[in-house]
């Protein structure tokens, strides 16, 4: 009883913290990451005392076993007087009448199971969802895409891509695990269920080579087996055009399951297509093409501006570019100036150094917390979650905090627009999920109908962005038309024009969030509207401006 009081109180204690987590969007928000790690610490206590029962019904029935293997070796194999003492024959009969069918048939283990099984469901509803793990192998495959990572290295825990033939370290993590066979397999099944076998070969492959390395030995907690992973790695390979290579599969797994009638099935299948033309490919997929994505007709500068930082500010190449102390005339910044970075000049985006404390970020981050939820993107008049932004969002009013006032009146000061609401939208605090990204975008409305004009006061004419913290590796703000990016800068914020001084948006300013490789990556964003800057950003004399 004192089991299932402790596992309650354990329950209670999780929910009561943990109320942001939303069902299968657990890997949108690296804060709901690090809130399951606390989740898995009950589970891990869970199965720590089912295991202590266990081990403890395991003793008796140790116990039971010596004693009678002992009365068997001395007593029972002795002179056959001693099957003449009435105490050895009654014990024996009560043995063999009682004592065995209460051992085999004792409550005790499903007992503990049960309790195991309790504790489980108490929390199971803040459990990762298959979403969540979908999502998660979509971010391993997103990373493998942009960042152009091996597979096999991955696996080993390393994040490497291949460098005229040999591995080169992208990032060297100070704490890494390896993928099983298993974790291998749900990656490559989640890209085989999408019917992305691009994806879902490598991942299949590195199942298959890891499954034998093991012997093909299963363990309990697996979801696939070899036989499944040869399986899946087949039917992929067929798809891609190489018959050759799923035929030869397709016979190791009939080796292994002979009596598979639907692998037998394919085997005639794929040697009938074989015999029929020798025209199909017999080698590697030679037709294995990526799948599309928002983000196609930009991809490969997106990816390169993500790997490489593009073509960077230049500062000694480019005598327009240039770093200074900056006051906009403002007394405050007169007396505190601010450290200033232009990075372009088309469009125009500086970044402001220290803008915020570390303080400040931190209760930035903790105000929000509460308030997030899986961002979402236009869709015409509405608006809705896409895979081409993973990340949470919250929206912090002006009554939030008084932090909320002083931060209006820091940019204020910095950018000379007027942000108070409505002429600027409330702070936008966003934190990226595993992998989070933000495929490339306008800020501004491009679109009589979006819903940046709801509060009519015009478009969003500039961003105001602010980094309120690091990450390990990747995560860069690329600028894909003007060829550069923006590497995460801790405290530091990043402004830029969103529309031309005539009103017309800036196409030059089509940017992504790049996936985030390691780290937790968030950021606050200020949107200024069009209203309420008449005098303060004016229209330029050439129209065309």
């Amino acid at each position: 009883m004192l089991f299932f009081k402790w596992i309650y109180l354990g329950f209670g204690l999780i929910t009561s913290s943990h109320v942001c987590m939303s069902a299968g969007e657990i890997y949108t928000s690296l804060l709901n990451v690090k809130e399951a790690i606390a989740i898995e610490r009950t589970l891990i206590d869970t199965l720590g005392t089912y295991i202590d029962h266990e081990l403890e019904r395991l003793e008796d029935l140790k116990r039971f076993h010596s004693r009678v293997s002992d009365l068997h070796n001395a007593v029972y194999n002795g002179s056959t007087t001693a099957m003449a003492n009435p105490l050895i024959a009654f014990t024996l009969i009560k043995r063999l009448q009682s004592e065995w069918a209460n051992l085999v048939y004792s409550n005790e283990a499903s007992e503990n199971t049960q309790a195991l099984r309790s504790g489980f469901k108490a929390l199971e509803a803040s459990l990762p969802k298959m979403e969540d793990l979908q999502g998660a192998a979509k971010a391993l495959m997103r990373l493998q895409d942009v960042y152009a990572l091996q597979v096999g290295s991955l696996t080993r825990g390393r994040f490497q891509r291949a460098a005229r033939g040999d591995p080169v370290d992208i990032y060297r993590p100070a704490v890494s695990v390896p993928l099983s066979g298993d974790d291998c397999f749900l990656v490559g099944k989640v890209a085989y269920e999408l019917g992305d076998f691009y994806h879902s070969v490598p991942w299949l492959e590195e199942s298959v080579r890891l499954f034998r390395g093991s012997g093909g030995a299963w363990r309990p907690e697996n979801q696939g087996t070899l036989e499944d992973a040869l399986d899946h790695l087949a039917f992929s390979h067929f798809k891609e055009g190489n018959v050759s290579y799923a035929l030869s599969l397709s016979q190791e797994l009939l080796h292994r399951d002979p009596m598979n009638g639907r692998v037998l099935q394919n085997v005639e299948k794929y040697e009938t297509l074989l015999v029929q033309s020798t025209s199909l490919p017999v080698s590697q997929g030679v037709g294995m093409r990526r799948p599309n994505s928002t983000a196609l007709r930009t991809r490969n500068t997106y990816e390169r501006l993500c790997q490489t930082r593009g073509s960077q500010p230049k500062h000694y190449e480019n005598q327009r570019l240039f770093c200074d102390y900056f006051t906009n005339g403002d007394p405050v910044l007169l007396l505190q100036p601010i450290r200033r970075e232009v990075q372009s000049l088309q469009p125009y985006v500086v970044l402001y150094h220290n803008f915020i404390t570390d303080k400040e970020a931190e209760d930035i981050k903790t105000l929000s917390e509460q308030g997030l939820r899986r961002s979402v993107v236009a869709s015409g008049e509405k608006q809705e979650a896409a895979d081409y932004r993973i990340s949470k969002s919250a929206w912090l009013k002006d009554s939030a905090s008084v932090l909320m006032g002083q931060m209006d009146r820091r940019i204020a000061r910095l950018t000379g627009l007027n942000v108070r609401t409505p002429y600027g939208e409330y702070l936008q605090v966003v934190n990226y999920g595993i992998g989070g990204h933000y495929e490339p975008h306008f800020d501004h409305a491009t679109s009589a109908s979006s819903p940046v004009f709801k509060l009519k006061t015009g478009n969003r004419v500039a961003t105001f962005m602010i980094y309120l913290s690091s990450v390990e590796a990747g995560g860069s703000t690329a600028f894909i038309y003007a060829n550069f990016s923006v590497p995460v800068v801790k405290n530091a914020a990043l402004f830029w024009w969103n529309l031309h001084r005539n009103g017309r948006g800036d196409e030059d300013t089509l940017h992504a969030g790049c996936p985030v490789l390691v780290g937790d990556k968030w950021v606050a964003n200020k949107w200024i509207h069009e209203h309420g800057q008449e005098f303060r950003r004016r229209c330029a004399l050439d129209p065309e401006e």
